[in-house]
């Protein structure tokens, strides 16, 4: 990032060749609209282009990718409640389409295998998948930084100004809830 501060094109290619798909994909687990995924991801882009004369390395270049992304969703969810108070439609509109950049990847996964293990493999998937849209927004958004984003805890409380003890709690609990969720039913008669 440095090099591309200072007027250096080609590391813009490498930055975007390393983060493309990975600010995707932080986006598309945030975004509670897919329409909007596409739009926040290229005006994140946008946005790195023109404060890159003002880039200072104060936390790694990803944190610093990603919170450009984070607060152009915050940009864009108040606009969509301004846009939703002003017309008095009741609320702001979450969407119902749970697709996102996860599901491709699971759907051209699922497809290289046989149907028995493809349909197995899709159940206990979307089981995930539904586990954590069901997490409370902070713990979903510090599972996601970590587990498909690789983020540390530091980075991670760095891109949602939180106290790293706080980051760690948000994980815990998140790691909980999911275990209760996914973990199968015991029933009374198959504890003896």
């Amino acid at each position: 990032m440095l090099r591309y501060r200072d007027g250096d094109l080609r590391a813009f290619e490498e930055l975007y060749r390393r983060h493309h798909r990975g600010l995707y994909l932080f986006i598309a687990w945030r975004s509670p609209r897919q329409d909007w995924i596409d739009d926040i991801v290229q005006d994140s882009w946008a946005n790195l282009h023109q404060a890159r004369a003002r880039y200072q390395p104060q936390a790694g270049f990803r944190t610093y990718l990603f919170q450009i992304a984070r607060n152009r969703l915050i940009d864009q969810l108040r606009q969509q409640q301004r846009v939703t108070l002003a017309s008095d439609m009741g609320g702001p509109d979450s969407g119902n389409d749970d697709s996102s950049a996860f599901d491709a990847l699971v759907d051209a996964h699922a497809q290289q295998n046989g149907p028995d293990t493809q349909l197995e493999q899709e159940q206990q998937i979307a089981s995930l998948q539904a586990a954590i849209r069901a997490l409370p927004g902070e713990q979903r958004e510090a599972l996601v930084l970590q587990q498909f984003n690789g983020m540390s805890l530091e980075d991670i409380a760095t891109l949602v100004e939180a106290p790293v003890e706080t980051v760690r709690s948000r994980l815990r609990y998140a790691m909980k809830k999911l275990r209760q969720r996914l973990e199968p039913a015991v029933t009374p008669g198959e504890m003896a």
